[in-house]
This record gives C-alpha cells, structure tokens and sequence, in this order.
C-alpha cells in the first residue's frame, strides 16, 4: 500500500512510513492543543516537500487568519498558492432545514477545487462545527457518515479535526468521528507538556505509547525516541 508522508517530523517513524493513501484521518484533541497547525502543516509540506496539491477546508476561522497563521511559521504560501499548489477554502453556514441541498452543493464545490489543482491532501477543520449546524444527533451521525464515503470517492488523503470534549479517551464531540475514520492521532496539552498518541489506524502497524512533541518557530515536531507516561495525560 502507497505511503503518504506526513511532513511532520518524528511522525512518520511511528506510522510506519506514514499515513496509507486516500485514508481519512482524525486529529484530536483539545483547545490549544495543535490541531490546527498539526493540519496545515500537513498541507504545506505535501506541496513544498512532496509536490502534493493539498486544500484546506475551514469551517470556523476565516481563510485570512488560517493564512496569517501559516506565515507565522515563516511558510511561504503565497508563492504555493500562485502554483495552484495550496488552497484554502471557507464552507458557508448550512442551513439544517435545508441541509441536504447545502450540503451537496459544498461537496461539489470541494470536488471541483480538487479537480482544479489535482489535490492530493485535503482537510477539513472541523467536525465539530460541522456537527453543530445539525439539528439532532442522528442528523450528525448521518451527515458524517456520508461525509466520510464522500471523502473516499475524491481519492485524497484527509485530515478531519475534531474537539475533544476532555478526558484522555475521549476523541470526539458527538462520539461518532472515531468510528468513521480510518486513524485516530490525538493531541494532548497539559502545560508545559504537550504529547501525541495515535490511538488507531487502519491497515497497518503503529506505535501505541504516547510521544512528546513541541510547537517550534518552524512547525510541530515530534520525538518519535522519548515516550510520556500515559497516566501524566491526566
């Protein structure tokens, strides 16, 4: 099976290489915890590094800010952006009286921004805003199931953020993401210690001990050699 390469350094060695190709990955984790910038990151390096297209999908923070953030990394993106290498899209409020339709159209829109610049990463940031303009939880659990089979038929590899409501075993707002899901990494912060786990994936080997890892004037790194304590997650 074809590896995608994180672009994250120390992740890779405890993926195995890294993430499978066209596998959908959850990232999660608390406020201040990374998950933003663990996700652009991801996107950046594919279309420096590794000549890979990639499209952020954003939900909450407008794309001016998830640009300034970015350029706060010293990351050129304009320059990736002129290429049509790097994009970064807001999806507008869906109506949840009209949701199917909305829905749809937004789909569409990704799908053709895909085809546009031949994407080969995606992120979409994040499933809980996405869930929070459902109506019920069974309308949450539908509409990312059909999320998840969508993101299988674009033929990309994608990040899904999600907040994590607290407690170090649980992953997700609406307890649904984890299951829809090809992987799982979580991110923990408790200051000054931050840490990663990567709590599941799919179709192949991977380290199951908690790692350290620092947010760097360059972008998160982790130290795939150091492990943490699993009860200091607490």
């Amino acid at each position: 099976m074809a590896r995608v390469r994180s672009g994250i350094p120390g992740l890779d060695e405890l993926l195995n290489g890294g993430f499978l190709e066209s596998s959908t990955v959850l990232i999660s984790g608390g406020a201040g915890s990374g998950k933003t910038i663990f996700s652009t990151e991801f996107v950046y390096k594919g279309a420096k590094d590794y000549d890979e297209p990639g499209i952020y999908i954003t939900l909450e923070e407008g794309a001016t800010n998830i640009w300034w953030n970015m350029k706060n990394f010293r990351w050129d993106v304009t320059s990736l952006e002129r290429e049509n290498m790097l994009k970064i899209y807001k999806v507008g409020m869906i109506n949840p009286q009209d949701f199917a339709e909305g829905f749809e159209r937004e789909v569409n829109r990704i799908k053709d921004m895909i085809d546009d610049i031949d994407a080969k990463r995606l992120v979409i940031d994040s499933t809980t805003a996405f869930g929070m303009w459902m109506g019920s939880e069974q309308n949450i659990r539908h509409s990312l199931f059909k999320l998840s089979e969508e993101l299988k038929n674009m033929d990309v590899t994608a990040l899904l953020t999600a907040e994590a409501p607290g407690g170090k075993e649980r992953f997700s707002r609406f307890g649904v993401e984890e299951f829809i899901t090809d992987g799982v990494i979580a991110l923990y912060f408790k200051p000054p210690q931050r840490a990663l786990f990567i709590r599941k994936m799919r179709g192949t080997k991977h380290d199951k001990k908690p790692h350290p890892f620092e947010i760097t004037s360059s972008g998160i790194e982790v130290d795939s050699k150091q492990e943490v304590l699993w009860e200091s997650l607490e």
